[in-house]
């Protein structure tokens, strides 16, 4: 699990980096939800941030990376061609940062 545990917070920092190239809000990343039982959850903030909780375990990696740039969209709200093209750059980033889907 640790191995996985570390390359969680790897695509964490490659996402929230990107976030804010893009001039976006980058969410706090957490692993497991707090929620049992869930794939992932969102919490905002009173500050206004968001924390994106993903749960590992028992998960294939492509539906952990799925979650994590999901909750980079949700987090900024976006919606139709915004939130596309940002799906579309997320995961091109993942790909410039060794990160597969498999």
């Amino acid at each position: 699990m640790e191995a996985v545990s570390l390359r969680f917070v790897s695509v964490a920092r490659v996402l929230a980096d990107e976030a804010r190239a893009l001039g976006l809000h980058a969410p706090a990343f957490r692993s497991p939800p707090r929620l049992v039982g869930v794939g992932r959850s969102i919490v905002r903030r009173r500050d206004g941030g968001c924390t994106v909780s993903v749960a590992l375990r028992g998960r294939p990696w492509a539906a952990v990376l799925a979650d994590l740039v999901e909750g980079v969209v949700v987090t900024n709200r976006l919606r139709g061609v915004a939130a596309d093209r940002c799906r579309g750059r997320l995961w091109e980033r993942l790909g410039e940062a060794g990160e597969q889907a498999a």
